[in-house]
């Protein structure tokens, strides 16, 4: 099963995907490519950093394992082994690398309410304090909270639910694992474009002036939006 090949964690610094370090490298690498293609929306524009642990990878594996991600549009920033041939394959390919530290480790598993910087991911939610600007993405595997705005060009991923406290104007997207019972909340909402699950709107010309929080839902097969006063 794939779950026994890999697992994917979220970091401040982008989706950290671990390897099994004794099953065949191909069957690993075949079993995560399933996972990107299956869930090609959530993946989109994130960071990949790899975790090897103690396995030796020689240059040619690491080369195909980059170039599956890059394929899918996807970039391997990182590689964190504690062998000097995974370590010196990965700096011939020109990609950073770091031996597994306890701060490492620790990064693995964020809470909820820390602040997070700007593309930052995390697999139980993510609260981020300040604008989200133009260029910059979130992705979560849980639920999503800005405090400040979603500026036009901005983006927001997440496999649960959410909330922009400020004005929405970039794009969202909720419930990006398929999950149909995820919201999108703001206090000003009008983004280039919502999604949630499979289900895509874009804000209509004309909205009107009186500006009131509103959540969007999947109901009766559509996207609904509704002012909440």
């Amino acid at each position: 099963m794939p779950e026994e090949l890999f697992s994917i964690k979220g970091t401040n610094d982008g989706l950290l995907v671990s390897l099994s370090t004794t099953e065949k490298w191909q069957s690993v690498t075949d079993a995560l490519a399933k996972r990107i293609d299956d869930k090609r929306a959530f993946f989109t524009g994130a960071k990949i950093i790899v975790e090897l642990g103690a396995r030796p990878v020689p240059k040619y594996e690491l080369s195909s394992l980059k170039a599956l991600l890059e394929r899918r549009g996807l970039s391997l920033s990182l590689v964190r082994s504690d062998s000097d041939t995974t370590r010196q394959s990965a700096r011939s390919l020109d990609i950073r690398t770091s031996r597994n530290s306890g701060r490492a480790a620790s990064a693995r598993k964020p809470s909820l309410g820390k602040p997070a910087d700007a593309d930052a991911t995390g697999s139980r939610g993510v609260i981020f304090r300040r604008t989200l600007r133009s260029g910059r993405t979130i992705h979560s595997e849980g639920h999503v909270v800005v405090f400040g705005d979603v500026n036009a060009g901005a983006k927001v991923v997440a496999a649960g639910d959410i909330v922009i406290w400020g004005k929405l104007r970039g794009t969202v997207h909720a419930g990006a694992l398929g999950d149909e019972s995820a919201v999108v909340c703001a206090l000003d909402m009008n983004p280039n474009q919502l999604r949630i699950a499979s289900y895509i709107v874009t804000s209509p010309p004309g909205k009107r002036s009186d500006i009131l929080p509103e959540v969007a839902s999947i109901r009766d097969n559509q996207i609904v939006v509704e002012s909440r006063d």
